[in-house]
């Protein structure tokens, strides 16, 4: 029996964050891999979700969900686009089909469209707000900018200021990359000084066509074969890497239980043998796919090409979508097509080949499917293993993991 057929569909929960505005977006980030995908709805007269494709989505996600807690994620483009109506319909329809569960809303901005109003709605509603930030301002408006070409900052720190009025939990995202991966502890006291307690970042690897192709998007899809350059803002992967350690030196001397990395939970995860929490550093993925506005579901919010589309909402089920032959050999393949080298090397168990988007390099041996940041997640897992090991051992005793603090001031 293949392993794909042994897969249980109920041992996770399944994700699909929904686009209520589609690409459609207020700002002009020179780096976002989302802004063309307007490209692949040509002559649609809009691009906003329709109330029977918002009641069918929220249906089916919580049918399809095999615990009592749902989560709902709603991403753009630039949510905001879309008014409180839409959203009170959002809640409206949970209500509705909720049937006595426990569902939490959470929502990406970049924060320039936030106003009191919008500040009061979601701490009335208790929504987790995602805000996308780069850094301090030197490092954000390099390419977040608006229409004009102007950098954003000092409009994305009005919304996270009144997220902080309203007492509106928040977190941050931060894309990491060619410019911005130069100052690690700059960014990261900077998110500790506006209050992010909770941070993401996330290296961004990209390919350009060099020839004009039919669907009209300029950036390669993952697994395409194709004359390419390498993205002007793509991340090196060495400096990548010194930028995770300078910034965890830091945080496992002062901030260990007080400030949260995806990184460094993900990788105490995988050293304990829990699940990570995130995709990414999972052996298998799949679990975690997109739906645009008008209900067609995608692989993956970074595989919106035509060629992983899973179906539509109106006409197949979330749950029949993601437990899908091809979805569930989608989530596999992060596992099944790892190179040799990646099979062999000793940090794999925390890294798991890392997202398959970001695959496009070739082993020392010509194989291909290498991650582009390899090189900087050994250097990475290397230099922080006796910490994880130290934090692990901590929680085996079910002691305090924050104990490394004095352990690893201990070690300069």
């Amino acid at each position: 029996m293949s392993k794909t057929a042994i897969f249980n569909p109920l041992s996770m929960p399944t994700y699909v964050m929904a686009k209520p505005i589609g690409s459609i977006c207020n700002l002009n980030c020179s780096y976002c891999y989302y802004l063309e995908k307007e490209n692949l709805y040509k002559g649609k007269s809009s691009y906003q979700m329709s109330d029977e494709v918002l009641e069918k989505y929220i249906e089916s996600y919580i049918q399809a969900q095999p615990v009592p807690e749902v989560l709902f994620t709603w991403h753009g483009g630039e949510t905001l686009l879309r008014d409180k109506l839409f959203y009170n319909k959002a809640l409206a329809y949970q209500k509705k089909h909720g049937r006595g569960r426990q569902i939490d809303n959470s929502l990406q901005t970049n924060g320039v469209l936030l106003t009191d109003d919008w500040c009061k709605f979601f701490k009335d509603n208790n929504f987790l707000i995602g805000i996308s930030i780069d850094g301090p301002e030197h490092c954000h408006d390099v390419y977040r900018k608006n229409k004009g070409g102007k950098g954003t900052f000092k409009q994305v720190m009005r919304g996270i200021e009144l997220l902080q009025k309203h007492g509106v939990e928040f977190n941050t995202l931060s894309v990491i990359n060619d410019y911005n991966v130069d100052y690690p502890l700059e960014v990261y006291n900077f998110f500790k000084e506006i209050g992010s307690r909770y941070m993401q970042f996330s290296p961004i690897v990209e390919r350009i066509h060099k020839n004009d192709v039919p669907s009209g998007l300029k950036l390669m899809g993952p697994e395409e074969e194709d004359d390419y350059i390498i993205a002007p803002w793509t991340v090196d992967a060495r400096k990548f890497g010194k930028f995770y350690i300078e910034i965890f030196d830091e945080w496992v001397r002062k901030d260990v239980g007080q400030y949260f990395v995806q990184i460094f939970d993900a990788t105490l995860a995988n050293t304990v043998g829990e699940q990570p929490g995130s995709c990414i550093y999972a052996e298998k993925c799949g679990h975690a796919s997109v739906m645009e506005f008008n209900g067609d579901v995608y692989a993956c919010d970074h595989y919106v090409f035509p060629e992983y589309k899973l179906g539509n909402i109106k006409h197949k089920t979330i749950f029949e979508m993601m437990f899908s032959e091809e979805q569930l050999r989608f989530g596999a393949d992060k596992r099944d097509k790892l190179p040799t080298q990646c099979k062999q090397c000793e940090f794999l168990n925390l890294c798991n080949g890392e997202c398959p988007k970001n695959r496009i390099i070739k082993t020392s041996t010509g194989e291909p499917g290498l991650n582009y940041l390899c090189a900087g997640f050994k250097m990475y897992y290397r230099h922080t293993k006796p910490y994880m090991e130290f934090m692990a051992n901590e929680l085996f005793f079910k002691r305090s993991p924050a104990n490394v603090m004095a352990w690893a001031r201990s070690r300069k």
